[in-house]
């Protein structure tokens, strides 16, 4: 082997652990800008400003109460419709499928009907067996939504009960709700 050879090879070899690396000279780099502090939390990482903050809050919040907001508005959707039924029958007769809207079983139908949006109502608003209440109130309201697409076809009456009944199938299958009556 030549001289020249032997000094490439040591000039190429890897570094072990007993030869210190060469230093790599670099250039100096600008100073990167300070940013203000003011008005904002020391503690909170960079980047994270009182608007995220404040938005991480609201929808924890939203997602601890959305499923107890859901079946209370639902519960007094309920009662509403059920409490009009029952007050003034004779307004809700035209949409009893199939019966005449002045015959007596109609009228009777809607009381009953009125009466049992009623009872869901209440267990919802309370708390008690609300998936079980807001199954039945889906069958009811899906009873609805056919019938009234049937007699009149797509209206707004149709929609509303197609929001309401969205409204109770997030109920049948809300997690963790809140303010239950149990044994």
């Amino acid at each position: 082997m030549t001289p020249t050879s032997t000094r490439s090879r040591q000039r190429r070899a890897p570094i072990t652990a007993r030869q210190e690396p060469r230093a790599i000279p670099t250039r100096a780099l600008p100073p990167t800008p300070v940013r203000s502090t003011v008005g904002h939390d020391m503690a909170a990482p960079p980047g994270r400003t009182a608007f995220s903050r404040l938005v991480e809050r609201s929808t924890a919040l939203a997602e601890a109460w959305a499923p107890t907001t859901a079946r209370v508005l639902l519960g007094l959707v309920l009662a509403w419709f059920g409490y009009h039924e029952l007050v003034a029958p004779g307004l809700w007769t035209g949409y009893v499928p199939v019966l005449s809207a002045t015959a007596q079983a109609s009228k009777l139908l809607v009381l009953a009907h009125g009466w049992v949006l009623l009872v869901l109502a209440v267990a919802l608003v309370a708390g008690v067996a609300p998936r079980v209440a807001a199954m039945i109130a889906s069958l009811l309201l899906v009873e609805i939504v056919i019938s009234l697409s049937a007699s009149g076809g797509l209206s707004d009456l149709v929609l509303r009960d197609v929001g309401v009944l969205g409204l109770s199938v997030s109920v049948i299958g809300a997690k963790r709700p809140r303010l239950l009556l149990r044994r």
